[in-house]
C-alpha cells in the first residue's frame, strides 16, 4: 500500500478513536461520526473486496453515500470514476467505455443508461463484463474526467498518493484559519472538490455535503444564487471552495446586503482567472478569499495564496510538493505530482509537465499566469492578447454572464457577450465594458461588441461540459456576427 494512503487510513482510524463521536459528514437528512464514517466505508471496502477486480464508476448525485463508495474504492485500492453530475449521456457512455468498468453504483435516472452500457442490477450493484479489458497505468486510483476544449472527455489517472499530497497541503494551507465547518459546492465529480472533502477529513472538520439541487446548483453553470447563498448561511459553513462566477455572486450578495460573511474563514477560489477587480471587491467585505491554480493533470492543485503568504494579483507560492519552472516561451512547467498517463494513451515518464498555460514566477516565488498558451492571439499591431484575461474581467463585473473575446489579425478587439439579466439594456451591457477596460492596458481593450442571440451552450457545441468557451466552434457558429462587428 502507498505511503500516503496508509498515513491517510491511519489518520481516519485516529479519528475515529480520539473524537468519534464528532460529526464526520452531514447530508440533506443524515449526519455520521466519525466513528459512524469508519464503519460505513470499511462495510463498503468489504463489499467491493467480494467482488472480481476492476474499475468502480460512481453516477451519483452529492451525498454522504457518494463520499462512503468513494473512500472505500480509495483504501481498498480499487480505481474508481466519478462521473460529473453535468455530463451528458454521450460523455458517460464514453467514460464508462473508455476506462472498461464492470461495477457501477448511480442514480435512478441513470439506470437506464446503465442497461444500455450492458449492466444488470446485482444487489446494491450494476455489474457487467466488459467487451475487452483495459489496461490502466500501474497504480491508478482514479481517473478523473477532464472535458478539456473538445466534447470528448480525457481520462487522466491519477495514484493514490499525488491525490493526498494535495489533500495534506490544502489542509496545512487553511490550518491557520482553523475552519471546523466545509460545504461542498462543485460536485465531487470535480477532482478539486474531491480533494477538498479529503482535505477536511484530514483536518478531522465536518463536512458538509449536500444534494446539488439543495445548493441551487444545475448542470455546469446554471445556478440559482437565492438558494445557494440560503444554503451557505444555513450551514454554518466555514470553509468552501468557489469557481470565480460563484465568488462574483457571493461578493455581490454581501455587498448589496443579501447576505453576510457570517462564520466563513477559508474560501478558496479557482477554475478560472479570477479577475483582480473582484478579490478587491472580496477583500473591501472582508470576504477571506485565496486564489490558486491547479490542473487534474498535476492532481489538481499547484499553487495557492494562503493565511500570512498572500499576493494579491498572483495565484499564489506553489505548494510544498511540487516544484514549477517557467519555459523560455512563457511556459508553466510543473514536477511533483504528475498524472501516470491519458487513459488510451502511453504512460507518462517525463518528471516535468507542460501545463499549457502562460505565467511567471516573482522574486518572491508567487506564480502569476496570462492565459493559456493555445488561446493567445496576436493583434494586427503585434500584441499579444490573452481573451482569458479580458474576459474575466468582463464577466467578473456583475453584470456581464458570458464572454468571448476575438481578435487575431484584428487592428481591434471584438466581444460577443451575454447579460446576467437577459432584460438588460444595451446601455447597462457598455457601461459594464467600458468599466472593465478601464483597467486594461489600451492594446486589451474591448473596442467593439455585440450582444448573443442566446447564451453559449454545452448542447449547442459552444461551450465545454464544465462551462468554458469552445473557441473554434464559437467563432464558426458566430461568423456573421463578428464580420458585422467589424463594418
Amino acid at each position: 500500500m502507498p505511503h500516503e494512503l496508509q498515513q491517510f487510513k491511519d489518520l481516519l482510524l485516529a479519528h475515529g478513536r480520539e473524537r468519534g463521536d464528532a460529526l464526520a459528514i452531514e447530508g440533506a437528512n443524515e449526519r455520521y461520526t466519525f466513528k459512524q464514517l469508519l464503519a460505513e466505508v470499511w462495510l463498503r471496502a468489504k463489499a467491493l473486496s467480494e467482488r472480481p477486480g476492476g474499475v468502480l464508476v460512481l453516477a451519483l448525485d452529492n451525498g454522504p453515500e457518494l463520499l462512503f463508495w468513494d473512500l472505500a474504492a480509495l483504501v481498498s485500492e480499487r480505481a474508481c470514476v466519478i462521473v460529473p453530475t453535468f455530463f451528458s449521456p454521450a460523455q458517460v457512455r464514453h467514460c464508462v467505455e473508455q476506462c472498461g468498468a464492470n461495477l457501477m453504483l448511480c442514480q435512478p435516472e441513470w439506470e437506464g443508461q446503465a442497461r444500455q452500457l450492458g449492466f444488470v442490477k446485482q444487489d446494491a450493484f450494476w455489474v457487467r463484463e466488459p467487451a475487452a479489458a483495459v489496461a490502466l497505468p500501474e497504480g491508478t486510483a482514479k481517473v478523473t474526467y477532464t472535458s478539456g476544449s473538445t466534447g470528448t472527455p480525457k481520462g487522466v489517472c491519477l495514484n493514490a498518493g499525488a491525490m493526498l499530497r494535495v489533500a495534506r497541503e490544502l489542509e496545512a494551507a487553511s490550518r491557520p484559519s482553523e475552519p471546523r465547518r466545509y460545504l461542498a459546492v462543485l460536485p465531487l465529480g470535480v477532482l478539486l472538490e474531491n480533494l477538498g472533502v479529503y482535505a477536511a477529513l484530514v483536518a478531522g472538520a465536518s463536512v458538509l455535503l449536500y444534494p446539488q439541487a439543495q445548493l441551487g446548483m444545475g448542470g455546469a453553470s446554471q445556478v440559482d444564487f437565492k438558494r445557494l447563498l440560503g444554503a451557505i448561511a444555513l450551514s454554518g459553513a466555514q470553509s468552501l471552495i468557489l469557481v470565480p462566477q460563484l465568488l462574483m455572486g457571493l461578493v455581490t450578495a454581501i455587498e448589496r446586503g443579501l447576505t453576510r460573511v457570517g462564520p466563513l474563514r477559508f474560501v478558496a477560489v479557482g477554475g478560472a482567472r479570477v479577475s483582480p477587480s473582484l478579490l478587491a471587491r472580496a477583500e473591501a467585505i472582508g470576504l477571506p478569499v485565496f486564489e490558486g491554480y491547479g490542473l487534474s493533470e498535476c492532481a489538481s492543485v499547484v499553487a495557492l495564496n494562503r493565511p500570512g503568504a498572500l499576493r494579491p494579483g498572483s495565484v499564489g507560492r506553489p505548494l510544498p510538493h511540487v516544484q514549477v519552472r517557467i519555459a523560455e516561451d512563457g511556459e508553466v512547467w510543473v514536477a511533483g505530482s504528475v498524472l501516470l498517463g491519458y487513459l488510451g494513451e502511453p504512460v507518462v515518464t517525463s518528471t516535468w509537465w507542460a501545463t499549457g498555460d502562460l505565467g511567471y514566477l516573482d522574486n518572491e516565488g508567487y506564480l502569476y499566469l496570462n492565459g493559456r498558451k493555445k488561446h493567445q492571439f496576436i493583434t494586427s499591431f503585434g500584441r499579444n492578447v490573452n481573451p482569458e484575461w479580458v474576459e474575466a474581467e468582463l464577466t467578473q463585473s456583475g453584470v456581464i454572464a458570458q464572454a468571448f473575446v476575438h481578435g487575431e489579425g484584428q487592428p481591434r478587439n471584438l466581444a460577443l457577450l451575454w447579460p446576467l439579466d437577459p432584460g438588460a439594456s444595451d446601455e447597462a451591457i457598455e457601461l459594464a465594458v467600458q468599466r472593465s477596460n478601464a483597467g486594461l492596458p489600451d492594446y486589451a481593450r474591448v473596442h467593439a461588441w455585440r450582444r448573443l442571440p442566446g447564451p453559449l451552450t454545452p448542447s449547442e457545441g459552444t461551450l465545454t461540459a464544465n462551462g468554458r468557451p469552445r473557441r473554434e466552434a464559437i467563432l464558426q457558429r458566430y461568423h456573421t456576427l463578428l464580420s458585422d462587428i467589424l463594418l
